[in-house]
């Protein structure tokens, strides 16, 4: 069932608003994620409402440069990015390409994380 969350990082200078029905949640195991530990959900760009400016976060890229995370500058949790772009072998096999953002589900207040089933990303062989 969809609903609106609330969500921010450890000291809440960054505050945000999502409307999803979080069914899973995505667990990456390419070396960034698996170190980071975010349990990703991914939603449209309308259904994240952002209360913090994204030009107050500190953000990192790397690899390709098309994946961008945001973390808060001064506790340093990561509560949302947007994903890398999708290849031309992912396009080729049918993969539809996602302008959307990942939401870090540990960062949403009333969620049980434990309870949600996991959903396997194998980054690492991308």
């Amino acid at each position: 069932m969809r609903r609106t969350y609330n969500g921010s990082c450890h000291c809440g200078k960054v505050r945000f608003e999502v409307t999803a029905d979080i069914d899973h949640v995505r667990v990456c195991d390419c070396s960034i994620c698996r170190k980071r530990g975010a349990l990703n959900f991914r939603v449209e760009e309308a259904d994240l409402s952002l209360t913090t400016p994204l030009e107050e976060l500190s953000s990192y890229q790397w690899g390709t440069r098309t994946a961008k995370d945001y973390f808060c500058p001064t506790c340093g949790i990561l509560p949302f990015r947007r994903p890398r772009h999708t290849t031309a072998a992912e396009l080729g096999g049918g993969i539809k390409p996602f302008t959307g953002w990942a939401i870090n589900v540990r960062c949403l207040d009333d969620v049980d994380i434990f309870s949600l089933p996991q959903k396997i990303i194998h980054g690492s062989k991308l």
